[in-house]
């Protein structure tokens, strides 16, 4: 049984050989010659040069007449639209953010941008429970919050800016004063937000519980949610580089790999 499951899966050699081509110049995001695209391939551009030219008779790849240099072809981008037009970003999260809880051994959830602010749209618990009022449609503060500091270091600052200046209170900014936001004081939090790759807060606004936030990022490298994990402060090591921050943020960069995201990976410190 277990060997007619195995001829089941067999493949075309070929065509997974073949498909190292396409890796590669996917991996690189730019037109190339053959013979650097045939290296990051891992095979010789005579072993490679056949391959191109089928791929360029279907429309899977295209040779620019001038340069030489190959890129996706319209077949590719046709395919890659109609994935676009397919993602679900919240239900790509869901999946993840359930093995990350079970990893980590404390709650997460996913938070997008609403009508009024970064609302939380699932929560995924830990065995651990905590005393804390976070459920699907909390709205949460955007300066206040690991959750809000997040969508505030990668949306517009004119947004932000309106809308902490519109409505303070509806995202729980009950501190938040009415008059302009000073970004003198706000920038550099957001800095730092942008520069580790992540938010945190420790012990605030809730006392005992720490929290970590992740953006995660789509195709066009517009934020599309954070994934924010929390747990009590005596047992969730919020240290920048713990192992507990690697795996939030490799959890955060491999759903937005998923959602068709190409960029440098932020690193912590």
């Amino acid at each position: 049984m277990e060997e007619d499951r195995q001829k089941d899966r067999r493949g075309i050699q070929s065509i997974e050989v073949g498909g190292r081509i396409l890796q590669a110049l996917a991996r690189s995001g730019l037109p190339m010659m053959l013979k650097d695209l045939a290296r990051e391939a891992g095979m010789s551009a005579a072993k490679a040069h056949p391959y191109l030219v089928s791929f360029g008779k279907i429309g899977l790849i295209e040779q620019d007449p001038l340069t030489g240099r190959y890129e996706v072809g319209p077949l590719a981008l046709q395919l890659g639209l109609v994935s676009l037009q397919r993602l679900d970003p919240v239900r790509i999260a869901s999946g993840a953010i359930a093995a990350l809880s079970s990893r980590i051994g404390h709650s997460v959830a996913i938070a997008v941008w609403g009508s009024l602010g970064p609302t939380i749209v699932r929560v995924e618990e830990s065995s651990h429970p905590l005393h804390v009022n976070l459920r699907t449609g909390s709205v949460m503060s955007l300066l206040n919050t690991a959750t809000g500091r997040v969508f505030a270091a990668y949306m517009p600052r004119k947004l932000i800016e309106s809308l902490l200046l519109s409505g303070p209170r509806l995202l729980g900014d009950e501190r938040a004063a009415v008059e302009s936001p000073d970004w003198n004081e706000i920038e550099p939090v957001l800095t730092e937000v942008r520069r580790q790759g992540l938010s945190r807060a420790l012990g605030n606004p809730i006392p005992g519980i720490n929290a970590f936030s992740a953006p995660v990022f789509d195709h066009s490298r517009n934020i599309v949610l954070a994934v924010t994990a929390m747990g009590p402060s005596g047992i969730f090591d919020a240290d920048w580089n713990s192992s507990l921050a690697q795996d939030i943020r490799a959890c955060a960069a491999d759903i937005s790999h998923r959602l068709g995201y190409v960029g440098e990976t932020r690193a912590a410190g």
